[in-house]
C-alpha cells in the first residue's frame, strides 16, 4: 500500500526554481530519508509534503487522496505529523504540558469550559501513551528547556505523536547534536519504525544515521532527483558519490 504518492511536483519562486519535476512514493511501513547537499531544495519539497508550500506543479497524494490543495491543518488532521529542524516545542512549559497540549488538540477539547472524567482519563492515557514511546515519563515533570537537545527533540515527536499520525515527517531530527544525542535519538526513530510501524520520511545530513535506519533513500541535487534505492544502492551508486557522497 502507497501511504504517500508525490506526482512530479515542480515548485518556483519567481524566476528561480527550487524544486523540478520530482517524484516519490513510500509504501505503508516504510522509512525514507531524503539526502542532499545544501540547496538541492529538500527543505521546500518538504514543506508541499506538508502543505506550506503549495506546489507550482505536480500533486501531492496521501493515503489514496490528492491533498495538493488541503492547507497544512487538513492535512493533520487526516494523519499527517511534522517536526521542524528548529525544534517547535514551548521551553517554559514542562515536557508532560507540551505534549498534553498537543493530545488536547488533537482531540479537539482545548476549547471546551468543562471535561468528563471519560475525556480526562482519555487525555492521560495519550500523554502516557507518547511519554512511553519516547522514553520520556522520567523527565515528563523537566522544564523541557531544562533538557538537553536532544531530549528536547524526543519531547517535540512525543507531541507530534499525539496526532496519532499515519506519516511521520522529520526535518533533519539530528541537527546539531553530539554523538551521543545523535544515538539516542537515532535510537527512538528506529523503534518508532520498527516496533511502532509508522510511517516516517525524513531529511538527515548525518549519513551514518541515513544508512542505518532508512529503508530506501531518495537523493535530491539542484531542485531534482538524482537518484533513488536501498542504502546499498545508493551507497553504490557513482554519481551519487560524484555529487554528494564523496563530499560528505
Amino acid at each position: 500500500m502507497t501511504m504517500l504518492d508525490v506526482r512530479n511536483v515542480t515548485k518556483r519562486f519567481g524566476s528561480l526554481t527550487a524544486v523540478s519535476d520530482v517524484s516519490m512514493q513510500v509504501a505503508a511501513g516504510e522509512l525514507r530519508a531524503i539526502i542532499g547537499p545544501n540547496g538541492a531544495g529538500k527543505t521546500t519539497f518538504f514543506n508541499m509534503i506538508s502543505g506550506f508550500f503549495a506546489p507550482t506543479a505536480g500533486d501531492i497524494v496521501f493515503d489514496g487522496k490528492v491533498v495538493t490543495k488541503v492547507p497544512v491543518t487538513g492535512r493533520v488532521y487526516m494523519g499527517m505529523a511534522r517536526t521542524f529542524q528548529i525544534t517547535e516545542i514551548f521551553p517554559e512549559l514542562t515536557v508532560r504540558e507540551n505534549v498534553r497540549i498537543g493530545v488536547e488538540s488533537a482531540q479537539n477539547v482545548r476549547t471546551r469550559l468543562w471535561l468528563s472524567a471519560a475525556a480526562k482519563a482519555e487525555i492521560d492515557r495519550g500523554i502516557e501513551e507518547a511519554l512511553t514511546l519516547t522514553g520520556l515519563t522520567g523527565k515528563a515533570d523537566r522544564l523541557v528547556g531544562e533538557l538537553s537537545h536532544g531530549d528536547q527533540r524526543s519531547a517535540e515527536i512525543a507531541t507530534a505523536l499525539t496526532l496519532k499520525p499515519r506519516l511521520l515527517l522529520l526535518d533533519e531530527p539530528t541537527a546539531g547534536m553530539g554523538e551521543h544525542e545523535t544515538y539516542a535519538v537515532a535510537n527512538l526513530i528506529r523503534r518508532l519504525h520498527k516496533n511502532s510501524a509508522y510511517t516516517i520520511v525524513l531529511i538527515e545530513h548525518d549519513m551514518r544515521v541515513v544508512f542505518n535506519l532508512a529503508d530506501k533513500i531518495t537523493v535530491l541535487a539542484e531542485g531534482k532527483l538524482l537518484a533513488e534505492g536501498t542504502p546499498n544502492e545508493i551507497a553504490e551508486n557513482t554519481v551519487v558519490q560524484a555529487a554528494y557522497l564523496g563530499q560528505a
